[in-house]
């Protein structure tokens, strides 16, 4: 019963959406500057940010302008990268200024990642003393780390502490922090000793001290782990934050769960590319110029273009076996293609399988057999109907069952190939995505010709 009042309830929001930005767009072409303010009060700032992006160039910064200060900044914070880099170039000195100060740690040091080091250099020097210090901070530690994606404001106290005088120490500093929820206990070097819930606080008597209630089984991560190992310590201990440290135990920062799932995003968006042969740099792929979208995808292109050249090479070698059985060159795109299928499917699931660490308590060698197996099944099944097929179409039992015999080799092959492939980059210290299906599609192809046609001159005779 609620699947399709939710399903109702994201239909309302997407139309809403796209409502606001088609009559802020009708309202900026008339110049009715105080109708489209009007228009935006009730909106939330997420959806502000997406119907600013969908405004031609010139009218986004005037939309902008339109925002009062506080929501400004919550607005900004959701736009895509290209268009902050776009109304930064438009402000006045001020207004960014104003802006970037205001903008969390972690959203800022985002923003400077995108921004050329010469603006850089001058927003850090326009910041305040503390937050130029927070965003040197996160800037210092390497990219798509914990240190990187961090927070620093967080509510920090002293394990001396009762409950009533934390109560009083949080509304002092709820506003200078983004998370309450949590709030972590340190010692006297810095060091996280506990952690306590908002909701254990509240619940908890007024008089009895930090260090009864806090929990000393503590989940955190290293300033130098990788963003998606801290993806999956928060999924998997289903934490709406998670308290980083450096080598010696000491806190410094926190990751919070909406980071997490810009996170979890654009990782997953990055693998999907590499499985399509496309590189990706983070950008939004369908904002970037055709120049650059075509630099993206050449290469694998190029590589591809090449070992498929190897494949022409085989055929063109098997002139004499081709001239006496005309035939077997029908069955060859079924073969590649089909062979290309499975092995795409076989290092699809590793690679996510690798990604997600569900297959980490498999070894490499019970992972790659398993997925023998499986081609082996898939190779015979396929291969009684190819067979049955190719009789079907030409009428001669000898060159369908070489038909069915190298379908299941090569679907055995295929499976061996896409599935131990994976592994064979990832010990070389390369992402498995890169192993993309394009490319074990050629690989495959190459290899399942040689198999076709020596499985065909073996049962032929030729």
């Amino acid at each position: 019963m609620n699947e399709p009042v939710t399903t109702l309830q994201s239909n309302n929001r997407k139309e809403l959406r796209q409502l606001v930005c088609n009559q802020l767009a009708i309202l900026l072409e008339q110049s009715n500057l105080q109708g489209a303010k009007a228009l935006l009060v009730p909106v939330q700032p997420v959806d502000i940010a997406e119907a600013i992006e969908g405004l031609p160039e010139s009218m986004q910064v005037i939309a902008f302008r339109l925002l009062l200060k506080e929501e400004a900044i919550a607005v900004y914070e959701n736009l895509d990268s290209t268009v902050q880099q776009s109304l930064v170039e438009q402000f006045k000195q001020q207004e960014v200024r104003d802006i970037v100060d205001q903008m969390s740690p972690d959203d800022r040091a985002r923003l400077f990642d995108e921004l050329p080091a010469k603006v850089v250099r001058r927003l850090l020097e326009q910041l305040s003393t503390e937050e130029r210090q927070n965003t040197a901070l996160l800037l210092g530690y390497e990219e798509d780390t914990a240190g990187r994606i961090m927070t620093p404001e967080y509510i920090s106290l002293k394990q001396t502490l009762t409950v009533g005088q934390t109560l009083e120490k949080i509304r002092t500093l709820a506003t200078a922090s983004e998370i309450v929820y949590y709030l972590y206990v340190t010692d006297g070097f810095r060091r996280l000793v506990g952690i306590v819930s908002l909701r254990d606080l509240v619940l908890s008597s007024p008089d009895i001290s930090l260090e009864e209630i806090m929990t000393k089984d503590i989940v955190s991560v290293n300033t130098i782990d990788d963003q998606e190992e801290v993806a999956r310590v928060i999924q998997r201990y289903d934490l709406l934050a998670v308290p980083v440290v450096d080598n010696e135990q000491r806190l410094v920062g926190v990751v919070t769960v909406d980071d997490v799932i810009d996170i979890l995003e654009e990782e997953a968006t990055e693998d999907i590319y590499a499985l399509g042969g496309v590189q990706a740099d983070g950008d939004n792929y369908f904002q970037t110029n055709l120049l650059t979208v075509a630099r993206k995808r050449v290469m694998w292109l190029l590589i591809l273009l090449l070992t498929n050249t190897v494949t022409g090479t085989i055929i063109k070698s098997q002139v004499g076996l081709l001239e006496q059985m005309a035939i077997l060159t029908a069955f060859i795109p079924l073969l590649t293609g089909t062979g290309g299928n499975v092995g795409a499917q076989s290092s699809t699931v590793v690679i996510r399988g690798l990604n997600t660490d569900d297959i980490k308590d498999l070894g490499a060698g019970q992972v790659i057999l398993r997925e023998l197996m499986a081609g082996a099944l898939l190779g015979l099944a396929l291969g009684l109907l190819a067979t049955v097929w190719a009789y079907g179409l030409q009428g001669n039992w000898l060159v369908s069952i070489c038909v069915g015999i190298s379908l299941v080799a090569i679907a055995i092959l295929a499976s061996v190939a896409g599935s131990a492939l994976p592994f064979v980059f990832r010990s070389f210290g390369l992402d498995p995505a890169l192993m993309s299906a394009p490319f074990i599609t050629t690989a495959v192809d190459v290899v399942g010709v040689l198999i076709y046609f020596s499985i065909a001159r073996l049962i032929l005779g030729l």
